[in-house]
Protein backbone atom coordinates (compact mmCIF):
# COMPACT_ATOMS: atom_id res chain seq x y z
CA UNK A 1 0.00 0.00 0.00
CA UNK A 2 0.69 3.30 -0.26
CA UNK A 3 -1.65 6.18 0.79
CA UNK A 4 0.80 8.79 2.38
CA UNK A 5 4.54 10.12 0.94
CA UNK A 6 6.56 13.01 2.11
CA UNK A 7 7.82 15.25 -0.69
CA UNK A 8 10.47 18.56 0.24
CA UNK A 9 12.43 20.74 -1.98
CA UNK A 10 15.86 18.63 -1.90
CA UNK A 11 18.12 19.16 -5.11
CA UNK A 12 17.17 16.00 -6.63
CA UNK A 13 13.24 17.17 -6.32
CA UNK A 14 13.14 20.62 -6.79
CA UNK A 15 12.72 21.06 -10.31
CA UNK A 16 10.22 19.12 -10.98
CA UNK A 17 8.09 20.32 -8.50
CA UNK A 18 8.98 23.87 -9.32
CA UNK A 19 8.32 22.53 -13.04
CA UNK A 20 4.35 21.32 -11.98
CA UNK A 21 3.92 24.56 -10.12
CA UNK A 22 5.29 26.91 -12.96
CA UNK A 23 2.58 25.36 -15.33
CA UNK A 24 -0.56 27.15 -16.60
CA UNK A 25 -2.25 23.81 -15.59
CA UNK A 26 -1.56 24.02 -12.30
CA UNK A 27 -3.56 27.66 -12.28
CA UNK A 28 -6.48 26.63 -13.92
CA UNK A 29 -6.68 23.11 -11.64
CA UNK A 30 -6.29 25.07 -8.44
CA UNK A 31 -9.03 27.44 -9.72
CA UNK A 32 -11.61 24.60 -10.76
CA UNK A 33 -10.82 21.87 -8.26
CA UNK A 34 -10.69 24.40 -5.17
CA UNK A 35 -7.23 22.82 -3.94
CA UNK A 36 -4.09 23.89 -3.34
CA UNK A 37 -0.69 22.98 -4.47
CA UNK A 38 1.50 21.07 -2.49
CA UNK A 39 5.24 21.58 -3.09
CA UNK A 40 6.10 19.94 0.55
CA UNK A 41 5.19 18.11 3.18
CA UNK A 42 3.07 14.87 3.74
CA UNK A 43 1.35 14.09 0.26
CA UNK A 44 -2.69 12.55 0.99
CA UNK A 45 -4.85 10.90 -1.24
CA UNK A 46 -6.92 13.62 -2.92
CA UNK A 47 -4.14 16.06 -2.50
CA UNK A 48 -2.59 18.06 -5.89
CA UNK A 49 1.20 17.52 -6.35
CA UNK A 50 3.50 16.79 -8.98
CA UNK A 51 4.16 13.60 -11.51
CA UNK A 52 5.97 13.63 -14.38
CA UNK A 53 4.66 11.86 -17.82
CA UNK A 54 5.67 12.24 -21.36
CA UNK A 55 5.01 15.28 -22.84
CA UNK A 56 3.83 16.56 -26.34
CA UNK A 57 7.25 17.97 -26.82
CA UNK A 58 8.03 14.24 -26.88
CA UNK A 59 10.45 14.34 -23.83
CA UNK A 60 9.28 13.44 -19.88
CA UNK A 61 7.88 16.90 -17.95
CA UNK A 62 6.20 17.43 -14.73
CA UNK A 63 2.68 18.13 -14.72
CA UNK A 64 -0.42 18.85 -11.67
CA UNK A 65 -1.79 15.70 -10.79
CA UNK A 66 -4.90 14.62 -8.56
CA UNK A 67 -3.32 11.65 -6.24
CA UNK A 68 -6.50 9.05 -7.04
CA UNK A 69 -8.71 7.71 -9.77
CA UNK A 70 -12.48 8.45 -9.47
CA UNK A 71 -14.57 5.46 -9.86
CA UNK A 72 -18.68 5.74 -9.99
CA UNK A 73 -20.35 4.30 -6.92
CA UNK A 74 -17.04 4.80 -4.72
CA UNK A 75 -17.12 7.49 -1.85
CA UNK A 76 -13.29 7.56 -2.02
CA UNK A 77 -10.21 7.65 -4.74
CA UNK A 78 -8.80 4.81 -5.86
CA UNK A 79 -4.84 5.44 -4.70
CA UNK A 80 -3.11 2.52 -5.54
CA UNK A 81 -3.14 -0.08 -8.04
CA UNK A 82 -1.97 -3.77 -8.07
CA UNK A 83 1.00 -3.90 -11.09
CA UNK A 84 0.14 -7.69 -10.64
CA UNK A 85 -3.08 -6.91 -12.70
CA UNK A 86 -2.70 -3.96 -14.22
CA UNK A 87 -2.81 -4.87 -17.54
CA UNK A 88 -6.10 -6.51 -17.38
CA UNK A 89 -8.33 -4.90 -15.35
CA UNK A 90 -10.66 -2.35 -17.64
CA UNK A 91 -9.84 0.49 -15.00
CA UNK A 92 -6.28 0.65 -15.40
CA UNK A 93 -5.85 -1.32 -18.76
CA UNK A 94 -5.34 1.83 -21.13
CA UNK A 95 -3.27 3.97 -19.01
CA UNK A 96 -1.15 0.55 -18.29
CA UNK A 97 -0.13 0.51 -22.37
CA UNK A 98 -0.21 4.29 -22.72
CA UNK A 99 -0.27 6.94 -19.34
CA UNK A 100 2.28 5.86 -17.06
CA UNK A 101 3.80 8.79 -15.00
CA UNK A 102 6.63 8.41 -12.16
CA UNK A 103 5.79 10.68 -8.80
CA UNK A 104 8.87 12.08 -7.62
CA UNK A 105 9.01 12.06 -3.38
CA UNK A 106 11.52 12.02 -0.33
CA UNK A 107 10.00 8.58 0.84
CA UNK A 108 6.53 6.89 1.61
CA UNK A 109 4.64 5.75 4.60
CA UNK A 110 3.80 2.63 6.21
CA UNK A 111 1.90 1.74 9.29
CA UNK A 112 2.67 -1.81 10.28
CA UNK A 113 -0.17 -4.13 9.80
CA UNK A 114 -0.42 -6.52 13.28
CA UNK A 115 -2.61 -9.20 13.66
CA UNK A 116 -3.95 -8.97 17.83
CA UNK A 117 -5.21 -12.76 19.58
CA UNK A 118 -8.52 -12.59 18.48
CA UNK A 119 -7.26 -12.65 14.76
CA UNK A 120 -8.34 -8.45 13.94
CA UNK A 121 -5.77 -6.88 12.03
CA UNK A 122 -4.46 -3.17 13.72
CA UNK A 123 -2.21 -0.73 12.52
CA UNK A 124 1.46 -0.39 14.24
CA UNK A 125 3.38 2.26 14.40
CA UNK A 126 4.32 4.54 11.74
CA UNK A 127 7.80 4.05 9.13
CA UNK A 128 9.23 6.27 7.04
CA UNK A 129 10.69 4.33 4.04
CA UNK A 130 13.02 4.99 1.08
CA UNK A 131 15.91 3.23 -1.41
CA UNK A 132 19.17 2.66 0.46
CA UNK A 133 21.34 5.29 -0.05
CA UNK A 134 19.39 7.75 -1.78
CA UNK A 135 17.59 11.00 -0.89
CA UNK A 136 14.20 10.45 -2.82
CA UNK A 137 12.09 7.86 -3.94
CA UNK A 138 10.50 7.51 -7.73
CA UNK A 139 7.06 5.52 -7.32
CA UNK A 140 5.96 4.31 -10.69
CA UNK A 141 2.44 5.15 -11.33
CA UNK A 142 -0.61 5.55 -14.04
CA UNK A 143 -2.53 8.91 -15.30
CA UNK A 144 -5.76 9.05 -16.46
CA UNK A 145 -8.15 12.45 -17.20
CA UNK A 146 -11.23 13.20 -15.02
CA UNK A 147 -13.90 15.55 -16.07
CA UNK A 148 -15.30 18.35 -13.76
CA UNK A 149 -17.85 20.31 -14.70
CA UNK A 150 -16.38 20.60 -18.08
CA UNK A 151 -12.93 20.95 -17.13
CA UNK A 152 -10.27 17.91 -17.70
CA UNK A 153 -7.43 17.28 -15.43
CA UNK A 154 -4.92 14.17 -14.88
CA UNK A 155 -5.06 11.93 -12.00
CA UNK A 156 -2.24 9.00 -11.00
CA UNK A 157 -2.44 5.91 -8.92
CA UNK A 158 0.58 4.86 -7.43
CA UNK A 159 1.35 0.94 -8.75
CA UNK A 160 2.02 -1.37 -5.71
CA UNK A 161 3.94 -4.91 -5.73
CA UNK A 162 5.06 -7.42 -3.57
CA UNK A 163 7.27 -6.56 -0.76
CA UNK A 164 10.60 -7.11 -0.34
CA UNK A 165 11.94 -9.29 2.32
CA UNK A 166 13.25 -6.56 4.80
CA UNK A 167 9.47 -5.28 4.63
CA UNK A 168 7.31 -8.32 4.70
CA UNK A 169 7.24 -7.49 8.64
CA UNK A 170 5.79 -3.75 7.93
CA UNK A 171 3.15 -4.71 4.82
CA UNK A 172 2.19 -7.08 2.55
CA UNK A 173 2.53 -4.87 -0.35
CA UNK A 174 5.33 -1.99 -1.57
CA UNK A 175 5.21 0.83 -3.73
CA UNK A 176 6.48 0.14 -7.43
CA UNK A 177 10.23 2.51 -7.07
CA UNK A 178 12.63 3.08 -10.10
CA UNK A 179 15.87 4.17 -10.17
CA UNK A 180 15.79 7.70 -11.52
CA UNK A 181 17.82 6.13 -14.91
CA UNK A 182 14.68 4.85 -15.85
CA UNK A 183 12.08 7.82 -14.86
CA UNK A 184 12.34 8.66 -19.37
CA UNK A 185 12.15 4.57 -20.07
CA UNK A 186 9.01 3.90 -17.90
CA UNK A 187 6.82 7.51 -18.97
CA UNK A 188 7.57 6.80 -22.79
CA UNK A 189 4.10 5.29 -23.74
CA UNK A 190 5.63 3.32 -27.07
CA UNK A 191 7.62 0.99 -23.91
CA UNK A 192 6.66 -1.83 -22.54
CA UNK A 193 6.03 -1.26 -18.83
CA UNK A 194 6.64 -5.50 -18.30
CA UNK A 195 10.14 -5.56 -19.41
CA UNK A 196 11.37 -2.51 -17.00
CA UNK A 197 9.67 -4.37 -13.60
CA UNK A 198 13.03 -6.41 -13.33
CA UNK A 199 15.25 -2.81 -12.72
CA UNK A 200 12.92 -1.98 -9.90
CA UNK A 201 14.18 -0.77 -6.85
CA UNK A 202 13.58 -3.29 -3.55
CA UNK A 203 16.45 -2.46 -1.55
CA UNK A 204 15.06 0.00 0.90
CA UNK A 205 15.90 1.42 4.76
CA UNK A 206 13.03 2.18 6.99
CA UNK A 207 12.86 4.02 10.41
CA UNK A 208 9.87 5.34 12.77
CA UNK A 209 8.42 8.08 11.71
Amino acid sequence: MCTRFYADLSPELRPYIEAANRSPLRARMVEQLGKPFKTEGEIRPTDLFTAIAFSRAGAPAAFPMVWGFTLPGLNRPVVNTRVETAPQKEIWRESWRSRRCVIPAAYYYEWAHLTRPDGRSVLGEKYMIQPRGQTCAFLAGLYRFEERRGFQYPVFSVLTREPSQALMAIHDRMPLILPPSLIEAWVRPENKPEELLGAAVTDLVFEKA
